[in-house]
């Protein structure tokens, strides 16, 4: 889980339409110096996440959905990543090709991992938002 390029542009959106803004696409990359079809991509997102509306028509656009001090840097990383892990083994499902050559034997790197994993989550959960942006 990283602060990805798409995140980052996320951010830049979200600050752009943070004072009862509403933009279009075009507006919104042009301003906050994103391609316009990757903002598109962003914009769908974040929709779908429930962070901004979209008004259609002449005078349609984007403005945000949700106060900023109520969405954590953890919410928007899975609004955009979904459920991206430090390492692939944490991910639900995973098989473990050491682990099951090794008849399930107890993997030291997996459990620091989900400690380091934990303690990650637990600090972008601690921010909002609008302190990330705006202090």
């Amino acid at each position: 889980m990283l602060i990805t390029r798409e995140i980052d542009y996320a951010l830049r959106i979200l600050r752009a339409l943070q004072n009862n803004q509403q933009l279009t696409a075009a507006e919104l990359a042009k301003g906050e110096q994103i391609p316009q079809q990757f903002a598109y991509k962003i914009l769908k997102k974040l929709k779908k996440g429930q962070l901004v509306n979209i008004y259609r028509g002449i005078t349609g656009g984007y403005a945000l959905a949700v106060d900023l001090h109520h969405v954590s840097l953890y919410d928007l990383t899975e609004i955009m990543d979904g459920e991206e892990k430090l390492a692939s083994c944490m991910k639900p499902g995973y098989q473990c090709s050491w682990r099951l050559a090794r008849g399930n034997s107890t993997c030291k790197a997996h459990i620091n991992l989900l400690q380091i994993q934990q303690e990650f989550t637990k600090q972008l959960q601690s921010y909002n938002l609008y302190e990330i942006l705006f202090k």
